[in-house]
């Protein structure tokens, strides 16, 4: 008997028919979450490609490539952590998911615990830490729960499928400072493949 596998054709499929709805935030993470499992399941719907560093430039250690773009907002992404790789607390200012497809990486998730009163200043406090492993889905809520810090603590790659409501190019993020409190502002301008 043959298995039928998950493609990132359907996921982005079914996917677009949601947004197409206007559903409401936690429509979009119970269907979109099972659907992402599907996917990140199947290794082989990801061009291989996709599932390594990108070995040059600032970050070589590391990978991030663009899946999908629609008209609709939705960007599927691959970003690969080399070992060691580290990504400190930041936002994302749009819903997300993002699923472990190979290997396992720390996720250490924040909140915020001053007054929000200083533009400039966030007291964070870390609220959980987790291995995330294969077949795993986080999920992103603006506002409430999305301030994570990553890290690959392995000596191997560790590849995941980010699926955001927003293209993060030109998107207005934060970085926080867990010593002094500063907030950062910053903006993804590009992708490893385009």
């Amino acid at each position: 008997m043959t298995t039928v596998k998950y493609s990132l054709d359907e996921f982005v499929h079914n996917m677009e028919a949601l947004l197409a709805t206007q559903p409401e935030e936690q429509s979009i993470f119970d269907s979109g979450a099972s659907w992402l499992e599907k996917l990140i399941n199947n290794p082989d719907a990801i061009p291989a490609q996709y599932r390594v560093p990108v070995g040059t430039g600032k970050r070589p250690n590391h990978g991030s490539y663009v899946l999908y773009q629609g008209e609709s907002g939705l960007l599927v992404t691959a970003v690969v952590w080399g070992p060691g790789d580290h990504a400190s607390p930041h936002d994302h200012c749009t819903w997300g998911m993002i699923g472990v497809m190979d290997n396992a990486l720390t996720e250490t998730r924040f909140r915020r615990v001053d007054d929000r009163s200083k533009e400039d200043f966030a007291q964070l406090e870390q609220d959980r830490s987790a291995v995330v492993k294969p077949g795993e889905v986080s999920l992103l809520i603006p506002e409430v729960d999305e301030i994570h810090q990553m890290d690959n603590f392995t000596d191997r790659p560790t590849v995941e499928i980010h699926c955001y409501g927003k293209d993060l190019r030109g998107l207005d993020r934060h970085r926080y400072n867990l010593e002094t409190g500063q907030i950062s502002p910053f903006v993804t301008e590009k992708y490893d493949n385009c």
